[in-house]
């Protein structure tokens, strides 16, 4: 495990932020933008970063990626607060908020397959799938089995202040519908998930990739269903390939090599709008954090949600 900083001097209202990777293949430039950008205002804040895997999607979780990546982290010098958390060890906790809400009458059973769904010809969701009718919201039809757990939503704007993408609200009814927290495979959905690990790890502050940006009403919705605070959010623009797509494993997108020493995070630091000292790159890890983190603003980060920016190999990317 990295080395961590102290918390034992932690007061009530200290910065807690967080990274929280999903172990699908190995780190990459993307994420560590995201990593640099969360670590930043968690240091340059003076508070604490925290560390957790989330693979409660263990269909997608990979065999040895999660301890690649601490490794990868490791190397570029990032030092964490605390044990690193991990979602596959959490299960009993979501099941508990999922059976809170359950019996709150939040959330009901579903029988809809994908096919049954989109027979129904409903309107495309902003998470790229399609808003759910509400189809089995009055109880299952007779004969039907369940297949999965949807929580209920409200015909009301979601509505909340990003410190880089400003202000932004979704009526989660006509843009979501009620969304699914079991899985039909008895997966716990990632929104699920996440609102109970923040809350649990005492998160205020969540700075993440602006692909997360459409799943912030529903969790903010859960927070409020569940009784939790609602920490404060600032989406970072994203990496793309030349092709506009987000790197991912999917896409292919190159690992990051610690090797390379601080190249690769001088250029993530200058894809979130910070004018990097070109020597920077060459400077010592240690070197290389002081100045970044007395140089972070997150006034600085660009807007914008989507920007390719070309890794050359100068930045440490390995295939």
């Amino acid at each position: 495990m990295s080395p961590s900083r102290s918390i034992a001097d932690r007061t009530l209202g200290r910065y807690r932020g967080r990274f929280a990777p999903s172990p699908t293949g190995p780190l990459h430039f993307g994420s560590l933008v995201a990593a640099v950008g969360s670590y930043l205002d968690a240091r340059a804040s003076g508070g604490d970063w925290l560390l957790r895997i989330e693979d409660v999607d263990q269909p997608r979780t990979l065999p040895g990626a999660a301890d690649a990546i601490l490794r990868t982290l490791e190397g570029f010098g990032f030092e964490w607060d605390g044990e690193v958390l991990v979602q596959s060890r959490r299960l009993d906790l979501y099941r508990a908020a999922l059976v809170d809400r359950q019996v709150s009458g939040d959330v009901y059973a579903c029988a809809c397959s994908r096919r049954e769904i989109a027979a129904n010809s409903p309107p495309a969701a902003v998470d790229g799938g399609l808003v759910y009718p509400g189809i089995c919201r009055n109880g299952l039809a007779a004969g039907r089995t369940p297949r999965a757990w949807r929580m209920r939503v409200a015909d009301c704007e979601i509505a909340f202040d990003d410190r880089v993408q400003g202000h932004v609200g979704q009526n989660l009814e006509r843009a979501i519908g009620d969304f699914v927290l079991l899985r039909a495979d008895g997966q716990f959905a990632y929104q699920l998930a996440v609102v109970v690990d923040d809350a649990a790890q005492g998160v205020t502050e969540i700075v993440r990739g602006v692909d997360l940006l459409e799943s912030t009403p529903r969790q903010i919705w859960l927070q409020q269903r569940l009784g939790l605070p609602t920490p404060r959010y600032a989406h970072l623009p994203i990496v793309t390939n030349a092709a506009g797509e987000k790197l991912s494993k999917q896409t292919r997108a190159a690992a990051v090599d610690p090797a390379a020493g601080s190249a690769p995070l001088a250029a993530a630091l200058d894809f979130l709008g910070h004018a990097v000292p070109e020597d920077l790159g060459r400077a010592p890890l240690a070197d290389f954090w002081r100045w970044a983190i007395a140089a972070w603003s997150i006034e600085r980060v660009p807007r914008g949600r989507r920007e390719y920016r070309a890794a050359p190999a100068t930045q440490g990317l390995r295939p």
